[in-house]
């Protein structure tokens, strides 16, 4: 009886020693970090590139213009410049990479880290540059941050010809197909195209003439040599105050503030939209909350007062929309030119 007993109190005992240890295994001191707790310490570390709510810090932006100093995209660029620096909080820089109709320029940024840190400015080309055999770049390989401004084609003819209206002249042109000759800035250009939209929509056909940029088409209009062009409002202003152009339709979202009294195609019942515009944008792969960041930054600069009256000045319109926007709409005119170009049978690279 007494073995007994003590064959149970040395049995409770060994339970209670049991029990200690488990508990000590689970419940390790605190000095001595649990190793379970090791992986998730180390997880934020791993993410931190992209989720850096402190973007963009103090490094330096640069926005790639893919063309000239002095031109329209290089303008616009640099006074967005200058606001996005304000709205974001770090230096933001302006540099030109030219070359093959932008798709250089453009290149060097979709080919770039996507940190946010390099931003192209993206012009209307950017969807026509594949059609056209310059690149297999596109505008789908960009992230857009924003749109800032459109520029319409405007359909233009001397004030002495024989079309009061657009509707006599795509009269004329369907009755005498080939016979009017459109000037436009060069072969390829968007005001080659936005004729040649207008051919497609209306069942009209014209003779392209391509000059090499706006003004030598515009003096080949002023000096007869040509019945009409395909340019900018802004472009053909002069003449049409001196009284010597008429401009018969602008191609744009909405009237021009150029020639507000000009009704755009759409007014008139014709379903042709062709415009230039200028946009921002980051390479595809860069992460969402940057994007976000440059989003929202784009947006203050392009409201900006000081943007808006440059825009002005030049005869630009203001025509803000935003990355998702713009994603969207690039999209639908790289599909519209892939399919256009090829039919015009115009390829330049």
């Amino acid at each position: 009886m007494k073995f007994k007993k003590m064959a149970a109190l040395l049995l409770a005992t060994l339970m209670v020693v049991g029990l200690a240890a488990c508990g000590g295994k689970s419940n390790p001191p605190a000095s001595q970090p649990a190793a379970e707790s090791a992986p998730a310490e180390s997880k934020p570390a791993e993410s931190a590139p992209a989720t850096n709510v402190d973007f963009p810090g103090k490094k330096q932006i640069t926005i790639v213009v893919p063309y000239s100093a002095g031109g329209a995209s290089d303008t616009t660029a640099r006074i967005f410049a200058a606001e996005l620096e304000k709205a974001i909080g770090t230096s933001v820089i302006v540099t030109n990479i030219t070359g093959a109709s932008g798709a250089v320029g453009l290149e060097s940024v979709r080919s770039s880290k996507p940190d946010g840190y390099t931003i192209a400015y993206m012009p209307v080309e950017s969807t026509m540059l594949r059609a056209l055999g310059f690149t297999e770049l596109s505008s789908d390989d960009f992230r857009f941050i924003g749109r800032a401004m459109t520029i319409p084609a405007a359909i233009t003819v001397r004030t002495d010809s024989p079309w009061q209206t657009f509707d006599e002249f795509l009269a004329y042109a369907k009755e005498n197909p080939g016979a009017i000759q459109v000037g436009n800035s060069g072969t390829g250009s968007i005001w080659q195209i936005a004729a040649a939209s207008v051919e497609q929509e209306c069942d009209v056909e014209f003779t392209h003439v391509p000059f090499d940029g706006a003004a030598p088409a515009v003096a080949a209009l002023l000096g007869g040599n040509i019945q009409a062009v395909a340019v900018s409002p802004s472009e053909v202003k002069n003449n049409v105050d001196s009284g010597d152009f008429r401009v018969l339709t602008v191609l744009g979202e909405n009237r021009s503030s150029v020639v507000p009294e000009v009704e755009t195609a759409t007014e008139m019942g014709i379903n042709v939209t062709i415009q230039g515009w200028g946009g921002f944008a980051v390479p595809k792969d860069t992460p969402d909350e940057v994007v976000a960041i440059l989003e929202a930054a784009a947006k203050t600069a392009i409201e900006s007062e000081e943007l808006k009256k440059v825009l002005a000045e030049r005869g630009f319109e203001h025509a803000y929309l935003s990355g998702s926007e713009m994603d969207a709409k690039a999209s639908a005119e790289l599909q519209y030119f892939g399919e256009l170009i090829p039919k015009l049978g115009i390829v330049t690279g």
